[in-house]
């Protein structure tokens, strides 16, 4: 498992709930520099406390977990979805129009 993937996507994920370090790890239990060897991939975090981890920043595991599990559909539909929202309406309709063609075979 790619666990530097994944402790990015959690960093990402509590950047953009503009929550530090120390603010995550209180909320699930955890020290700081735990929360820091998570996210460098250092150590893979418990069960437990990946699921806490998770629930804190309001995502599903499969977009935490989207490029190790070959299930994870969701996830990828959530991050392609959110790329998208990013980017001006306009923009937003190319975007829809290259993916129906693609998918149109």
């Amino acid at each position: 498992m790619d666990m530097q993937a994944v402790g990015e996507r959690i960093r990402v994920a509590r950047e953009a709930k503009h929550l530090t370090q120390q603010s995550l790890a209180e909320e699930v239990g955890l020290s700081a520099p735990h929360i820091s060897v998570i996210e460098r991939g250092v150590k893979a975090p418990r069960l437990d406390t990946f699921v806490a981890i998770a629930n804190a920043l309001d995502v599903s595991a499969d977009e935490l977990l989207i490029d190790v599990v070959d299930h994870a559909t969701q996830g990828v539909a959530t991050e392609l979805s959110s790329a998208i929202a990013e980017q001006p309406r306009e923009y937003q309709k190319r975007i829809l129009n290259a993916v129906k063609a693609l998918v149109a075979d």
